[in-house]
């Protein structure tokens, strides 16, 4: 069974750090890339990161540039959000997506035919 987990989510102050994690099971993950998504309540779902099969390319949208960092242990099965400095208008459910590497890394998520479930990440005082 082809499926991802994320981990990590949680309550955090604003300008405060979370890791999330995405761990894979059931297929090899060297051969997908890996996009982080995210929700908003009465938002569209957004693309946040998205990592190359092998980690080569990375991409950001403009919104967590410079906050968040991408990464991932292809040994492990397992993709990493670091996010830092974060704002309420991180607030959201999380979502990693895995994306057939044999295309580059796009945010749109009709590319991503395998998702986790979700994690709730919540910026607030």
């Amino acid at each position: 069974q082809l499926q991802l987990v994320e981990s990590g989510g949680g309550l955090v102050q604003p300008g405060g750090s979370l890791r999330l994690s995405c761990a894979a099971s059931g297929f090899t993950l060297d051969y997908y890339h890996i996009g982080w998504f995210r929700q908003a309540p009465g938002k569209e779902r957004e693309g946040v990161s998205c990592i190359s099969s092998i980690g080569t390319n990375i991409y950001y949208a403009d919104s967590v540039k410079g906050r968040f960092t991408v990464s991932r242990d292809n040994a492990k099965k397992t993709v990493y959000l670091q996010m830092n400095s974060l704002k309420p208008e991180d607030t959201a459910i999380y979502y990693c997506a895995a994306m057939v590497r044999s295309r580059q890394c796009v945010f749109s998520t009709q590319y991503y035919p395998i998702w986790g479930q979700g994690t709730q990440v919540t910026v607030s005082s």
